[in-house]
């Protein structure tokens, strides 16, 4: 992988990441330089204890434009995007209507492929691969700057999703906080090893998981399963076998066989309704280990944090959606349509077909 760091007009960065360690990156951002301006700031719910980023300025963000002026098309034909080269591998920059900025984080866009009409799921074994690199450096970088408590990698695709760019591409947010989903998981982890005298909760979980029928294929390092209990209708948590905190302690092996069984779990996504239907709309969220200070989950460490990557649909059948509303909205109770073990079949069956 070969890593070329740049500017754009207007002063933020842009990472070109490329196969080839022969590519030679210099074309300049020919647009004029464009006054950016952030409003992202956080607020505390302290009847929650939660966190809200308002963000403004992102009223006026891209919104569904046609393929021939998607600014994530490489700049080519006389037409200037965000990335100023003809061509590209992988690109990440930072976006340019950040829901975090400044001392509130950071947001940055990845760029999977410069093939609009492409998805995740039709790179190469090399291409995915590239892309977890990126997510990988992007995490370490990140991870250094002093707002930054938590990174988080990961790729809403589908308009039902509410996607407004169709090109194929994921985001990175750098939050300055640990997220409730994470600190949920980080208080389990605690009342746990505190209740067995050191046992680790994602180890326990994981073992219990690969004794039952909800496994919907395994590597050598990795394996796919929808949870026992399952929020969404076809939801699959992907975790290497060894318990790593981060993108950062995987491996040379995981990380080699990490494509292949990614990209099969994708495609069987695009399979479970059929042709007319497809594709699927999904989110693929990484949960990392975050790299603040655990002291208020008593025992913890980040070393007890399982790396490990949520993928769901909301699609609940054919033509009909899953939508959160009264429960789930109101109250965050989760009231799931298909049985887990009847969506571990259907992922099952849809195997190479």
């Amino acid at each position: 992988m070969k890593k070329t760091s740049t500017r754009l007009a207007d002063g933020r960065e842009l990472i070109y990441y490329d196969l080839r360690d022969d590519t030679v990156r210099g074309a300049p951002d020919r647009r004029p330089p464009a006054r950016t301006v952030t409003t992202s700031g956080i607020r505390r719910d302290v009847l929650l204890g939660d966190a809200v980023a308002v963000a403004s300025h992102r009223q006026g963000r891209t919104y569904h434009p046609p393929a021939d002026e998607c600014p994530l098309c490489p700049s080519r034909d006389g037409r200037l995007s965000e990335i100023p080269d003809p061509s590209y591998d992988v690109v990440v920059f930072e976006n340019r209507f950040p829901s975090l900025a400044g001392d509130s984080g950071r947001c940055e866009v990845v760029c999977f492929t410069s093939d609009h009409d492409a998805s995740f799921a039709d790179l190469s074994e090399e291409q995915a691969r590239l892309v977890l690199d990126a997510w990988t450096d992007r995490t370490a970088e990140l991870s250094h700057l002093p707002s930054v408590e938590q990174v988080f990698c990961f790729e809403n695709r589908g308009p039902e999703i509410g996607v407004t760019l169709g090109h194929p591409h994921g985001q990175i947010y750098a939050y300055p906080f640990t997220t409730p989903r994470t600190a949920l998981m980080l208080r389990s982890l605690a009342a746990h090893k505190e209740a067995t005298g050191g046992e680790n909760l994602f180890d326990a979980v994981l073992e219990r998981e690969l004794a039952d029928e909800r496994v919907v294929l395994e590597g050598e390092h990795w394996v796919t399963f929808v949870p026992y209990a399952a929020h969404w209708p076809y939801e699959v948590h992907l975790y290497p076998r060894r318990r790593v905190p981060d993108l950062l302690a995987l491996d040379e092996a995981a990380r080699a066989e990490f494509p292949r069984v990614y990209l099969e779990l994708l495609r069987r996504f695009d399979r479970i309704f059929g042709k007319a239907d497809s594709p699927t709309p999904y989110i693929a969220a990484w949960h990392q280990a975050p790299f603040g200070a655990l002291e208020e989950f008593d025992g913890v460490t980040r070393d007890d944090f399982a790396l490990h990557v949520e993928v769901f649909t909301i699609r609940r059948t054919s033509g009909k959606l899953k939508f959160l509303a009264g429960s789930e909205s109101g109250m965050s109770v989760f009231i799931n349509d298909v049985p887990p073990e009847r969506a571990a079949e259907r992922l099952r069956e849809v195997a190479g077909s």
